[in-house]
């Protein structure tokens, strides 16, 4: 159960530990920050996505290391076996990203929830918000990372060769076709040899809902790769690659999300 919709959050609101992960990329001038703490859902805590992510490289959005990332969930009062709901309000659903950083960091799948709409789809309904501070007491969390799920640069290079899994790109169809300038700079346009395209934006409804199961599995099949093999997601920095781990999921449930971490910010250098 990768998503969960408002309905159920408003009846579970005291049961669940909830995650306000809005970021927007850096064209748009918003503050995810400056928003929440204007207006959130009612206890949430707020997931710094560039402060929570590996500080000493110019490469945005890289896992941090597991004792960093001890700390960070551990300020949060979060616990190993809470369940947890995290939402945006972002038009690239980057509550998907703090999704898959729990799962790699290795919180139960199972507990780890994307709340289907986000705040946009909440506010729509009417539903509670408030600008309070959210009370946190520490906890002390407890790191143990699946490496399995991340992809190096050195592997995606080897993979050219060896097939051993899908590369799937969230990006736009003009970016990885190199038929516009990168967002970034100092990044060639392009994609990676033999990678594939699926445009995170397809999956997304205008009420930021994604597309019922049946689009999503007719969206993956006409593509043109066997959806049934490994399949690592890509994008610019590595968010919106997590959006295609989160759909997938809902068509794969045995899937765990699998993101080329450098994504195109490091493939791209020229």
């Amino acid at each position: 159960m990768s998503l969960v919709d408002t309905n159920w959050l408003e009846k579970n609101i005291n049961k669940v530990k909830i995650i306000d992960c809005s970021w927007h990329m850096p064209q748009t001038k918003r503050n995810g920050f400056i928003e929440y703490l204007k207006e959130h859902i009612p206890n949430a805590i707020f997931f710094d996505l560039d402060k929570n992510s590996k500080l000493n490289t110019d490469l945005p959005h890289m896992l941090t290391d597991a004792k960093s990332w001890e700390e960070i969930v551990s300020s949060m009062g979060i616990e190993n076996n809470d369940e947890i709901v995290i939402y945006d309000n972002s038009d690239v659903i980057s509550s998907c990203r703090c999704w898959y950083n729990l799962i790699y960091f290795g919180h139960n799948p199972k507990k780890v929830h994307v709340l289907n709409g986000g705040l946009k789809k909440w506010k729509n309904e009417n539903k509670l918000t408030d600008s309070k501070q959210t009370n946190l007491r520490v906890s002390i969390y407890k790191a143990e990372e699946n490496k399995q799920l991340v992809k190096n640069k050195k592997e995606i290079d080897e993979n050219i060769q060896k097939k051993e899994f899908e590369v799937v790109d969230a990006r736009s169809k003009e970016r990885f076709e190199g038929k516009v300038v990168e967002p970034r700079k100092g990044l060639k346009s392009g994609s990676i040899k033999n990678s594939f395209c699926i445009p995170f934006s397809e999956l997304i409804n205008e009420d930021h809902t994604f597309i019922n199961k049946d689009e999503i599995t007719k969206k993956f099949n006409s593509v043109g790769f066997d959806i049934n093999k490994n399949l690592v997601f890509t994008c610019g920095s590595g968010v919106t690659a997590s959006v295609l781990a989160l759909a997938y999921s809902i068509i794969n449930d045995k899937y765990m999300p699998t993101i080329y971490d450098g994504s195109w910010s490091e493939y791209g250098k020229s």
